[in-house]
């Protein structure tokens, strides 16, 4: 699937790609929309329909993804409340075993995440992340988010990749097409980025639904 000659530099998504996007579902669909109903008096119904409605609106902004903006929105602690649920923060089972194998075969590894700097620090304490990776990049950085070409543009001058020799994976598809449009030539997709939602179907991008399957290749580079 993948040459691993001749890639140098590993560019990865974090929630749904090395973390189980199960939380991040729950956070936003449920645990949001009950809490700020109970706060408004609104039902839970007509909270998540409403607050569905505002994500669709603004997907891939940096509003989207920026705690600070929906903690003005809703006058809710967002940071507190995704500490209520915690417990429910974990790694893919499948990435450990992918991300020793990076390191060992000497590949640049860069996170790049869309998530707030505060999502992505609760994050880190809740997990071993950070212990297979030397480099973590919150997006909100340098105020474009992955789907914005100039966020391409500007992770390229401060960490020098070359596009021709990295591999992007994430789960999301436009966030795939924009790094295909920037010019990044190895794209990986995750099928199943939440473990309680069955697998999708994915045909625009070579696509995997465990990491094992690229740990003998990679070995062998």
């Amino acid at each position: 699937m993948l040459d691993w000659r001749q890639i140098d530099t590993v560019l990865l998504d974090m929630d749904g790609t090395l973390l189980d996007l199960h939380f991040d579902n729950y956070f936003w669909l449920e645990h949001l929309p009950e809490r700020w109903a109970a706060e408004t008096g609104q039902t839970a119904d007509q909270a998540k329909a409403q607050l569905k409605a505002e994500y669709d609106l603004l997907m891939g902004k940096l509003e989207w993804y920026c705690l600070d903006y929906w903690a003005n929105r809703t006058g809710l602690a967002i940071t507190e409340l995704k500490r209520e649920i915690q417990h429910k923060i974990r790694m893919r089972d499948d990435s450990p075993a992918f991300l020793t194998a990076l390191r060992q075969a000497g590949k640049q590894v860069i996170l790049v995440t869309n998530a707030h700097p505060d999502s992505l620090s609760l994050k880190i304490e809740q997990t071993e992340l950070a212990s297979y990776i030397d480099t973590l990049v919150s997006v909100h950085e340098f105020g474009y988010t992955k789907e914005q070409q100039p966020l391409w543009q500007l992770l390229q001058q401060k960490y020098g990749f070359d596009t021709e020799r990295t591999l992007f994976v994430d789960d999301s598809l436009p966030v795939l097409r924009s790094a295909q449009q920037f010019g990044i030539r190895h794209l990986l997709a995750i099928t199943n980025p939440d473990s309680q939602q069955p697998a999708r179907i994915i045909t625009e991008f070579p696509a995997i639904d465990n990491y094992a399957v690229l740990l003998d290749d990679l070995t062998a580079a």
